[in-house]
């Protein structure tokens, strides 16, 4: 499987993934870090990759994205953005709403 197919494949299979430097306990990143702690603060579960584990990730995902940082959030396969996007979605009560309807929309599939 090519990467591409890895990443779309991850994106699909997880309703909430944080492609991210490091792992939300040990981010490398104080962006990383904000990121995933605005989303830990949220209390749903999540996915995340950390990027620094897999450099063809790293370098395919800004292209496939048209993202050039990380972090970067996806949800319900729909990237939402990087730590300011999240972190004023968040400021706006838009992020909670969000995060918490993709982990119930998967939790209680229709």
């Amino acid at each position: 499987m090519d990467i591409e197919a890895v990443i779309r494949q991850q994106i699909a299979e997880n309703p909430i993934i944080l492609f991210m430097k490091g792992t939300p306990e040990f981010p490398s990143c104080g962006f990383s870090a904000r990121a995933s702690e605005v989303l830990m603060g949220i209390g749903e579960k999540f996915a995340f990759v950390n990027i620094l584990e897999n450099p063809e990730i790293r370098s395919t995902l800004p292209r496939m994205a048209n993202w050039p940082t990380f972090p970067q959030l996806w949800v319900n396969g729909e990237l939402v953005g990087g730590c300011d996007i999240m972190m004023e979605m968040a400021q706006k009560g838009e992020l909670e709403p969000l995060v918490k309807g993709a982990a119930a929309a998967h939790r209680n599939p229709v």
